[in-house]
């Protein structure tokens, strides 16, 4: 089992950026398919981005796209969430996960094998 850690979170101003890393226990990191997800209090976990075990696909919500990027580093068992001109409402605790890889990418959180702690991540306006 692969066990994540993430890291990076904290407050920053509307406008700002922030780089979410997650850490991977396991040699078997490189085989999964990795995603961040976000939950507010009282609100339902909801997907972020989502990265292929081959870094060749990527995907995005559509309230973070072209302002987010996703990437991992196999050699360091990372995996990075790059937030740029980050607004209010991106304020959440935000998780990162695994799945065994699949023909297609996945979206949902019930898909999702094991997870990470979580890392609060706060923007003021």
């Amino acid at each position: 089992q692969v066990q994540l850690a993430e890291s990076g979170g904290g407050l920053v101003q509307a406008g700002g950026s922030l780089r979410l890393s997650c850490a991977a226990s396991g040699r078997t990191f490189g085989l999964y398919n990795m995603g961040w997800f976000r939950q507010v209090l009282g609100k339902e976990r909801e997907f972020v981005a989502v990265i292929s075990w081959n870094g060749d696909s990527t995907d995005y919500a559509e309230s973070v796209k072209g302002r987010f990027t996703i990437s991992r580093d196999v050699a360091k068992n990372t995996v990075y969430l790059h937030m740029n001109s980050l607004k209010p409402e991106d304020t959440a605790v935000y998780y990162c996960a695994g799945y065994s890889p699949t023909r297609t990418l996945k979206y949902s959180a019930f898909d999702m094998e094991f997870w990470g702690q979580g890392t609060q991540v706060t923007v003021s306006s």
